[in-house]
């Protein structure tokens, strides 16, 4: 069982070094990317919305809710994410400098995916949507479409 609380103080903690680094270092940035942030924003919406995480690198989606429904989880610190295929259900979340995080959308996969109709697949296989799009179409899931936080 996870330790809710000393979870997130530890993403805080983490947050709260990477700040101090940047002030002690005028210029230099030690934001967290890469690895770490994916991993980071799996945990944080596996233990925010209580679902059930996937071995890491699971093809297609990181977790599952109680009753089933395969949700990919995209976590990013920049204006967009990527997607590769179109996921059953996705929550996207910007993961904010003091280790909280900002839901960007939570909702089918298929009303993401629809934004790259008609486009061609950039060569590294990977679409692009911005957090603005994304925050513009979570406005218009249904409540009965969302996973529903926990805590």
């Amino acid at each position: 069982m996870i330790d809710h609380d000393k979870f997130r103080d530890l993403v805080k903690q983490l947050y709260t070094t990477v700040n101090d680094l940047e002030t002690m270092f005028p210029g230099r940035r030690f934001t967290p990317d890469g690895h770490m942030v994916g991993s980071l924003g799996e945990c944080l919406v596996a233990d925010a919305y209580d679902l059930e995480l996937m071995t890491a690198s699971n093809k297609g989606y990181d977790a599952v809710t109680g009753n089933g429904l395969e949700v990919e989880i995209k976590a990013t610190q920049s204006n967009s994410v990527a997607f590769r295929s179109q996921p059953q259900h996705t929550i996207i979340i910007k993961i904010l400098p003091d280790g909280t995080f900002e839901e960007i959308y939570n909702g089918p996969g298929a009303q993401v995916w629809d934004q790259f109709i008609g486009k061609q697949l950039p060569s590294n296989g990977q679409f692009q949507v911005s957090l603005n799009k994304l925050r513009h179409l979570n406005q218009s899931v249904a409540k009965t479409d969302r996973v529903p936080r926990a805590i």
